[in-house]
């Protein structure tokens, strides 16, 4: 091999079982052009990453150093130096007299980053629930605070934090939550969580350490909590609901003394439990010394009804409260809280510190000067005017397009449950319909126990994290439209009416704009039109015509 200069073509070096590696040597030329200080660390991970990406297999006979020197124009004690720090971590081998190999010890990068986000390929219009209006965030405010919070924190500040949270974080939480929603909130027994999933599985840890072995969960619920608590090794019970809340017969003769429940505005159905029911599950928990795990995962969304305060605020020792701002901010935030009873405070602060040693201490510092200066109540209100709008508009829109469409839950939250005609069924058929014409829904059966398969790749399941519960909880409210109905939810079996060929869908509609929302609403009635019409023309063997009601 001959030196012809940097600008030379590398001639190509006597390869093993590999291919020839001449297109190495121009993936080094750019490391050689570095300024002379750092041209021989840029050489080694010019080469390295040569390696990594596969483009010099294991098995290929690098050059002697010499030769490789002299085609990309730099000192043999360059390549030499390059070739030794390789060997020594495990690049290359070497061997007297046996020349320079690409070491077999490395395994080709697996190439670029996939990113696993829930996410709807293809899709026109998402409608599936938990979403907020990401364009909502307050950036501007969000960067101020930033900038603020670090110019004013100490040094000692970024250290490891305190597993509960920032003190300052903790005491804003807790007067916000004493405020707005109820809740006894204690400062030293609220623990600052990486959302209301950690939070779940804080609980479930400490649950399995007293010799707990299940939790009920209500049914339908949220999709999450069987994988949450199976991670502790914990099993979930489905509980059905019933017309008031979580029925009381299930539960007691289930033997569970853990529940989760969504009391304020249930998850999927939209029931608000009522006095009588709340008042129950608390004797449940005193009598049997049980503990139950409040999600108060959207009760800052109120709209045709006064807010229902907190649970945990009528007995605070038996209740477990969690919320987050995955619904009011972001969910990549990855900030929630957790209110623990006195009792279970040292258990769980314990369990946060093994788990991650605390949430980064700026982010909690910009969230406790958001929430005592007035932002965080000023960031809901516009939420809350913007989610108004957009309910006001799913109802109007299905009320347009679906003709004697019942929807309920309506009154608060981010979803609503819709109730369409039995001549717009069966229920797969619509499903399969939607997805043909570009639009994601969710069934309510969906959520059912029977339906669960663990974790679904489905956005929405951190304000309420639970196992998909039951099927059942139809709304019998009425006609789309009618804002300020909530149905009322009783146990059934399964998406569809009894057979009847009811189609029961989960309806987000936050994180739409209006004009999305009646876009898509409108791309369903004319995908189901456009399959009514083709099966007028060509019914399907052995099936019979639907009917309307």
């Amino acid at each position: 091999m001959t030196s012809t200069g940097t600008n030379s073509q590398p001639s190509t070096p006597a390869t093993g079982d590999g291919p020839p590696a001449s297109a190495a040597w121009e993936l080094l030329l750019p490391a050689v052009s570095a300024p002379p200080r750092r041209r021989g660390r840029a050489l080694q991970s010019a080469l390295r990453e040569a390696v990594r990406s596969g483009r010099l297999p294991a098995g290929t006979r690098l050059p002697a150093s010499r030769e490789l020197a002299a085609d990309l124009g730099v000192s043999r004690g360059l390549v030499t130096e390059a070739y030794e720090q390789l060997t020594a971590e495990s690049y290359l081998r070497a061997g007297r007299g046996a020349g320079t190999w690409v070491s077999d010890a490395v395994r080709p990068s697996a190439g670029r980053a996939r990113n696993l986000s829930p996410r709807a390929p293809g899709t026109r219009v998402d409608f599936r629930p938990g979403t907020p209006d990401l364009s909502l965030f307050p950036r501007s405010a969000w960067a101020s605070g930033h900038r603020a919070a670090l110019d004013r924190m100490p040094h000692g500040a970024l250290g490891y934090p305190d597993p509960r949270g920032l003190p300052e974080l903790r005491t804003a939480l807790a007067s916000l939550l004493t405020r707005r929603r109820g809740v006894v909130a204690d400062p030293e027994r609220v623990v600052v969580c990486s959302g209301v999933a950690q939070a779940t599985t804080l609980l479930g840890f400490v649950l399995r350490g007293r010799g707990e072995t299940a939790v009920g969960v209500e049914d339908p619920g949220s999709p999450e909590h069987a994988s949450l608590f199976g991670s502790t090794g914990l099993t979930t019970a489905a509980l059905p609901l019933d017309g008031d809340g979580l029925a009381m017969g299930p539960l007691l003769s289930s033997g569970v003394r853990a529940v989760v429940t969504t009391p304020a505005h249930q998850f999927p159905t939209g029931l608000a439990y009522s006095a009588e029911r709340r008042g129950a599950l608390l004797d449940w928990a005193r009598e049997t010394s049980g503990v139950i795990m409040e999600d108060d995962y959207d009760g800052d969304f109120r709209y045709d009804r006064a807010p229902v305060g907190a649970l945990q605020g009528l007995d605070p020792e038996h209740v477990v409260y969690t919320g987050s701002v995955s619904k009011s901010l972001a969910p990549g935030l990855r900030l929630g809280w957790l209110v623990a009873p006195a009792s279970m405070t040292d258990e769980i602060v314990a369990r946060k510190r093994t788990m991650d040693l605390g949430n980064p201490s700026l982010d909690q510092a910009v969230l406790a000067d958001f929430v005592t200066g007035g932002g965080y109540d000023r960031q809901l209100r516009r939420c809350q005017r913007a989610y108004r709008e957009r309910r006001d508009a799913l109802t109007a829109a299905l009320a347009a397009h679906f003709p004697g469409a019942e929807v309920s839950g309506i009154s608060a939250g981010l979803h609503i449950i819709a109730r369409l005609p039995r001549r717009y069924g069966p229920q797969d058929v619509f499903l399969r319909r939607a997805a043909e014409a570009g639009v994601a829904l969710r069934s309510l059966d969906s959520y059912a126990a029977a339906a669960s398969g663990g974790t679904e790749g489905t956005s929405g399941t951190e304000g309420p994290t639970g196992t998909p519960a039951a099927r059942g909880a139809t709304g019998t409210a009425g006609t789309a439209g009618t804002a300020g109905t909530t149905g009322t939810p009783v146990t059934g079996s399964g998406g569809q009416d009894a057979g009847t060929g009811t189609v029961r869908l989960v309806l987000g509609y936050a994180h739409l704009a209006p004009s999305a929302i009646e876009r898509g609403v409108r791309l369903l009635a004319d995908a189901v039109q456009a399959q009514g019409r083709r099966d007028r023309c060509s019914p399907p063997v052995g099936v019979a015509a639907a009917t309307g009601d």
